[in-house]
């Protein structure tokens, strides 16, 4: 039998302490894993009791009637639920509370006898450490239990805070439900959010009949269980409290002003369990805020994007009126959210919750950097001797550029190479810029081209200030830690004032089109032997240019999610130069239900909806694989396995079919642009023979 996640810590907690808070959000399995103790760990659960539905003052009472009658050896009293009104301060009280038959003379640790002797919970250090022999009480919550003052006044409980699931474990729940087909599967786990509530809930809508392509619907029956469950934490209050939390969802993080529903109303949605608060007002945690706006879309998709569309003007008017840079970051941030972009919102704001503890490198970090770092250039194809002697140069000129990031448990999961710009640094970022250098590194003046692959760039740092930040290498072991890093990227970006950036990665050059970044070409040398040479891009992020370049990456109303844009005037943006990009974003896109929402490509009249995009890409790729030119062939090999196939890494890829990276590469592009060419003739290839 395959143990269940968090098991192993309850269960040491449960062997070494009086009291033990299983805790974690709405959904994330906790009272199931607690009912699961007898079987799974061999616990006696003697007593148990759900304080759902109850006032605080019959939970409180149905806990005492509990520990007076007491129970023999080290069994378990559990009591679940503990999140409706006054509910964890009746069980603080019930705890702390002597027992008539407790000892003379006790030591604060339960009698043998039963729970006697949780007295000494409100005492020194008895409270807390558990004798061999003796009971114990497990209090299920969604919240922590020190954060409330009734616990934080005695000795805390000890805590077992339970983490999202894994992939594969979330995808086994959804399979075991009867769920197959691939497309319904995928989007069952990706509305979970690594808890198994909404992945449960998913699949049993989608196994109703809700179709696939339909993921506003089934967030939509998702919510509404979840809005019932949210009833249990406050008196019920009506559908405003609802619809506010739908606003909230939208806005990604709002104040009163923003939310328009008066200070009652963001009181109450600030005592939920699923809100948060922050910087800039509260937020819905993840993976809950992305259902609840998806389901708000689906109801009412005009309604939606004129929330957007208004609290991207509030967010505006702010940026104008800050000048802390620190706070300029966070409203840069929510611009970012609110731009409508897809490309942005997949890549910076999946719905996971932020876990990770960012910070600069120390000197103990080393090993840690390595590892991540040679994870960087595997997973980009790049070769990974060659990719250190450019890390060295880096760890050499600036030994704290690297920024890491740790999960709860310390392991390091993301990182970021953050190259202070200056004469010092010089030695170690001209051989990612090359030719641009003299324009970049040195006082010159501003420019605003669009660079070719060519002679050198105009236009320096600023008016050639020489300041900001080189960004050489970003890395996150999977997509939140991702997401988190490359956010953190660009808050370290606007308090510096300048990005510049050098990337052979096709992914990253794609999200630096959808930000908007400067691009200044690429250089001459293909410095990670990965067959593709690094593009150069900056952004400017002074004071006076952040409001313009955040209202750029949002002109237009926000497209809904799930829904394509108007696309009147798109033929303008699309280019024989990044048409090949264009399809390799949609290829991307494939995967995820609603991804083609938004693409360029659905301005031309042939592929003019999501379907129609689709279809034409599978059609396409699977023409190129069958097609009798042999490189054109391994280009739709390459192109059907990385973008349609189970999720790999180039390399791998690479390695399956045995080519070189330099090889893969090439036929990688060749079959990019060979689609784009059935779009625009003029971006036919020279014919490849190698």
């Amino acid at each position: 039998m395959k143990i269940p996640p968090g098991l192993g810590a309850l269960s040491a907690a449960l062997a070494s302490h009086s009291v033990v808070n299983l805790c974690g959000p709405l959904g994330s399995g906790k009272s199931t894993l607690a009912r699961q103790l007898p079987v799974a760990a061999g616990v006696d659960l003697c007593a148990m009791v759900d304080l759902c539905g109850m006032s605080a003052a019959v939970a409180g009472d149905r806990v005492r009637e509990l520990l007076a009658r007491g129970v023999e050896g080290d069994g378990l009293l559990l009591v679940d639920s503990a999140d409706g009104p006054g509910q964890a301060d009746a069980v603080t009280a019930a705890l702390a509370e002597p027992r008539p038959f407790d000892h003379p003379g006790a030591t604060g640790l339960p009698a043998a006898t039963g729970f006697a002797g949780f007295a000494g919970f409100a005492g020194s250090s008895g409270g807390r450490r558990r004798a061999p022999g003796t009971p114990s009480v497990l209090v299920v919550s969604r919240r922590p239990l020190r954060g409330l003052s009734g616990w934080a006044d005695r000795h805390s409980p000890s805590v077992v805070a339970l983490k999202p699931w894994p992939t594969e474990d979330i995808e086994a729940l959804v399979r075991a439900t009867g769920l197959e087909d691939e497309e319904t599967v995928a989007l069952a786990v990706r509305l979970a959010g690594g808890y198994p509530l909404p992945a449960t809930l998913a699949a049993r809508e989608l196994l109703a009949g809700t179709p696939a392509d339909a993921p506003g619907a089934v967030a939509d029956a998702v919510t509404e269980e979840v809005l019932a469950r949210l009833d249990r934490e406050r008196p019920r209050s009506g559908g405003r409290d609802r619809h506010a939390l739908r606003l909230l969802a939208t806005v990604g993080a709002g104040d009163e002003r923003l939310l328009t529903a008066g200070p009652e109303v963001f009181s109450a949605l600030a005592a939920l369990s699923l809100v948060r608060r922050g910087p800039l007002g509260l937020a819905v945690r993840e993976p809950y805020r992305s259902l609840f706006e998806l389901a708000y879309a689906w109801r009412r998709p005009q309604a939606h994007r004129d929330v957007r569309t208004r609290a991207a003007g509030y967010r505006q008017t702010l940026l104008t009126e800050r000048r802390d840079p620190r706070e300029q970051a966070r409203i840069v941030e929510q611009g970012l959210f609110l731009s409508g972009e897809p490309a942005l919102r997949r890549s910076l704001f999946p719905p996971v919750e932020d876990d990770a503890l960012i910070r600069p490198a120390r000197s103990g970090d080393a090993d840690d950097i390595g590892r991540l770092m040679h994870r960087w250039a595997v997973r980009n194809g790049f070769d990974p001797r060659r990719s250190e002697r450019v890390t060295e140069g880096w760890l050499a000129s600036a030994p704290t550029a690297f920024h890491l990031a740790r999960d709860r448990d310390g392991a390091p999961v993301a990182l970021a190479a953050l190259v202070p710009v200056g004469p010092d640094t010089a030695d170690g970022i001209e051989p990612l810029l090359q030719q641009h250098a003299p324009g970049l590194l040195t006082p010159g003046p501003a420019a605003d081209d669009d660079g070719d692959d060519g002679g050198g760039s105009g236009g320096g740092i600023g008016a050639g200030s020489g300041a900001g930040l080189f960004l050489g290498a970003a890395y996150g072991a999977d997509a939140g830690a991702h997401a988190q890093m490359l956010r953190h990227i660009l808050v370290q970006a606007t308090l510096a004032g300048h990005l510049l950036v050098s990337t052979a990665s096709p992914d990253y050059q794609s999200l630096l089109h959808a930000l908007s970044f400067r691009r200044h070409g690429g250089i001459r040398d293909d410095v990670y032997r990965c067959g593709r040479r690094p593009e150069v891009y900056s952004q400017e992020f002074t004071a006076t240019g952040l409001a313009g370049w955040v209202r750029r990456l949002g002109a237009g109303p926000p497209a809904a999610p799930g829904t394509v844009p108007p696309s009147g005037g798109g033929l303008a943006a699309l280019t024989d130069q990044n048409l090949p990009a264009l399809v390799g974003r949609a290829l991307a896109a494939l995967r995820e239900p609603g991804g083609l929402a938004g693409n360029p490509l659905l301005a031309l009249p042939e592929l003019s909806s999501p379907p129609r995009l689709r279809a034409w890409l599978t059609d396409g790729v699977a023409a190129l694989a069958a097609s009798s030119a042999p490189t054109d062939r391994e280009a739709g090999a390459i192109l059907a396995a990385y973008y349609l196939g189970r999720p790999r890494t180039h390399h791998q890829i690479a390695r399956a079919l045995h080519l070189s990276r330099a090889t893969y590469f090439r036929r990688l592009r060749r079959g990019l642009t060979l689609l784009a060419t059935q779009l625009a003739p003029s971006t036919r290839p020279p014919h490849d023979h190698r």
